[in-house]
């Protein structure tokens, strides 16, 4: 490994929903009292406190709070919890921390706390501007509650905000998903996020599938509404995610980069390799909030951790690294895994051969227009 020491952000996981939604494949459970447990917080602080060792003296250059739907918990829990970051570690100055929130379980004056606590960028979980849609996908809230919530955002001061939109919908028409990036567009969010719904295992819409667009249809969706997210002065920079200048979300593409990301909370992530030379560590959280919080308890680390084999890298760079418009710099990809370009180059070539890669003009790669169509295929052919 390189000797500069990789970025290093913090992932917290936060994972209680009102109700669980039929698309979601994330690790929620449905919250069943009114609001949840102060004790998360002691539990979340014990987390990162067993991680300390793994961490070294790298400051936490972003906080991203992810869930679940985070913004179930009170302004005060988040100020203890960022005050229990700071004690046990270096926020960078000017840190982006990032809560998660849903329209629907915002109370009027919430994001001024937010804000009060340290939370400097929002991401509201939109995904339509149509009821019917909303409807649909199970979700609690109502176009007019984004509205407000927006609207909130400003008045708290919370200018760096991000709109989750969803394409491809249930019974979802061309100009329906149009009229989506036009209203979320003017909103003047800094950020959007915009996915195309696909029905996970696990989930009640894989099991009861929807009726969905058809892959032309879904094709054509994601075209015209890039081209729309573009004339708006949106940059898109990873396969679903556009920003504005100097609006990149700066944990999820420390991320993609392959950097080193703690995630604390159950079932939470985590990679990190400045403790391991040359190799990288993978760590797992229980996913149980029950089980998580009883581990915590213990004073010990928490949950899996796990050396990732050498042969294993390459898939689980590219896998991160092709998601990218910019691709990756050839000295990145031997920095944050330890290997040589020799270990990836054959099937580099073999992509570009089938015109699903290029070089860019930093003598780096990524993926082609169609490699990005084909993207599930181009990162497999890298598998051990």
């Amino acid at each position: 490994m390189s000797a500069a020491p990789l970025p290093l952000t913090l992932y917290v996981h936060m994972p209680w929903c009102v109700r669980k939604c039929p698309y979601c494949d994330f690790n929620s459970h449905q919250l069943k009292s009114a609001k949840p447990s102060v004790r998360y917080i002691d539990a979340l602080l014990a987390d990162l406190e067993a991680e300390l060792p793994l961490l070294g003296s790298r400051p936490i250059e972003a906080v991203f709070f992810g869930g679940g739907t985070p913004s179930l918990f009170a302004p005060e829990e988040f100020a203890r919890l960022l005050a229990g970051v700071r004690q046990r570690c270096v926020l960078a100055d000017g840190a982006e921390v990032t809560l998660e929130a849903n329209p629907g379980t915002i109370e009027r004056g919430r994001f001024a706390g937010y804000r009060a606590a340290g939370i400097n960028r929002v991401s509201l979980g939109a995904q339509s501007f149509a009821p019917h849609a909303l409807e649909r996908l199970g979700r609690i809230h109502a176009p007019r509650d984004t509205l407000a919530a927006v609207e909130e955002l400003r008045a708290a001061g919370i200018g760096n905000f991000n709109l989750d939109l969803m394409y491809a919908l249930p019974g979802q028409t061309f100009e329906e998903a149009l009229e989506d990036i036009r209203v979320a567009c003017a909103l003047g969010p800094a950020h959007i996020s915009h996915y195309q719904l696909t029905l996970e295992p696990g989930t009640a819409f894989h099991a009861r599938p929807p009726a969905l667009p058809g892959e032309e249809l879904a094709f054509r969706m994601q075209r015209e509404c890039q081209e729309l997210l573009a004339a708006h002065g949106f940059e898109q920079y990873e396969v679903s995610a556009y920003a504005k200048r100097g609006a990149r979300c700066r944990h999820n593409l420390n991320y993609w980069q392959f950097g080193d990301y703690v995630g604390i909370g159950a079932g939470a992530h985590g990679k990190l390799s400045a403790s391991l030379p040359g190799g990288v560590l993978r760590t797992e959280k229980p996913r149980q909030p029950r089980s998580y919080q009883a581990a915590a308890a213990a004073c010990a680390p928490v949950g899996e951790r796990r050396p990732v084999a050498a042969r294993e890298l390459p898939f689980e760079f590219m896998l991160n690294a092709l998601r990218l418009n910019e691709g990756f710099a050839c000295g990145d990809f031997e920095c944050r895994t330890g290997l040589s370009m020799s270990a990836v180059e054959p099937e580099l070539r073999k992509a570009q051969a089938r015109s699903l890669v290029e070089m860019t003009d930093r003598g780096g790669w990524r993926a082609s227009e169609l490699g990005f169509r084909f993207l599930n295929d181009l990162q497999a052919s890298f598998l051990p």
